[in-house]
């Protein structure tokens, strides 16, 4: 395949999605330089054309070069795309906010909420770096499938179309393909939601549930994002896209999805904490259980997986009674929107 121009990419955060995404770049014949905050991890990436805490066995392209060195790796760049943790995003937003030049391209990977603020990545973007063009990248990509090379797609979401446009040509290739849509905040928030019920099917996977209540459960959490995305003025069209419904199914669906992994240790009775620190990387529906739970009942949103979730993961109730106020929970719509309601 012919390769694009070349362009100055920076990655922010070498775990496995940002590397998956320096991979990409590379291969399409631009400079993809991926910061990682610890040197030895950015030498031992460079020697071995290898991330091996996120994602051994992958040999990366050689056009990949990780560096700890923030400034040299945004220096020139004409692309930036953010993964870093939601919980470490200002942080690294604010330490980089000089060196990033008016009308750059910047995209968010980050599928999480902003514990203090409750602003998805997007808008902390937006806010802290005003010079920047923002986007957001999200679907079903699990990163050790993309450096597999296993056919892939995903969104760029901006109401910007030349951004979108551009970064469709730096990222499509023969196995991953990149579509374009103009609702940023669902996009955005069809991933950060998705996490709530990658955990919850996890745990139901660790407690032996049918294909039927899998079925249900995946279904049911599909309703309830597009309900919470519907009250806050979102449109819940954009959660039958591969944002949405496609991220939820695999996220619900694969054990390489690390919030599923955690939901699934959760399952066989390790606390929250255990199940974390098993995983060895930031799971970050376990912070949005907490606020999205919190958010529903200040603005009286019926949204019980997530309500349920909670008060297994925060409250320790038992998962067998959770499970069963569920059941005994109201009859409602199945597809509400077809309804208005």
């Amino acid at each position: 395949m012919q390769k694009k121009p070349t362009e100055i990419a920076a990655v922010l955060g070498g775990g496995s999605f940002g590397t998956a995404i320096a991979a990409i770049l590379a291969e399409n014949g631009h400079e993809a330089r991926l910061w990682v905050r610890d040197p030895e991890t950015a030498a031992a990436i460079n020697a071995a054309n290898e991330n091996k805490k996120y994602l051994p066995g992958s040999i990366l392209p050689s056009g990949v070069h990780a560096n700890d060195d923030l400034i040299t790796t945004l220096k020139d760049a004409t692309l930036i795309f953010v993964a870093v943790p939601s919980s470490a995003f200002v942080d690294v937003l604010q330490q980089a906010k000089e060196y990033v030049a008016e009308g750059t391209i910047v995209v968010s990977c980050t599928k999480g909420i902003a514990a203090d603020s409750f602003q998805l990545m997007s808008q902390v973007l937006m806010e802290q770096w005003p010079q920047a063009r923002v986007g957001v990248l999200s679907g079903p990509n699990l990163a050790k499938e993309i450096v597999e090379k296993t056919f892939t797609g995903t969104v760029i979401a901006s109401d910007d179309d030349a951004l979108c446009k551009r970064i469709q040509q730096a990222l499509s290739c023969d196995y991953f393909r990149v579509y374009q849509s103009g609702d940023m905040y669902g996009v955005e928030l069809g991933g950060a939601l998705k996490n709530i019920y990658a955990i919850a099917t996890g745990m139901a996977a660790a407690m032996g549930v049918g294909d039927n209540t899998r079925g249900l459960l995946i279904t049911r959490s599909l309703a309830e994002m597009s309900r919470y995305a519907a009250h806050l003025g979102g449109n819940p069209m954009s959660f039958l896209g591969l944002a949405g419904v496609g991220d939820l199914i695999v996220t619900c669906s694969s054990p390489l999805s690390r919030n599923y992994q955690v939901g699934y240790q959760v399952g066989k009775g390790l606390s929250v904490a255990e199940a974390v620190a098993s995983l060895g990387q930031t799971a970050e529906g376990i912070n949005t259980v907490k606020l999205i739970a919190e958010r529903a009942k200040q603005l009286d949103i019926y949204m019980p997986i997530c309500t349920g979730l909670y008060k297994i993961l925060f409250e320790e109730k038992p998962c067998d009674e959770v499970i069963a106020g569920l059941m005994q929970g109201e009859h409602s719509y199945d597809v509400e929107f077809t309804i208005g309601l």
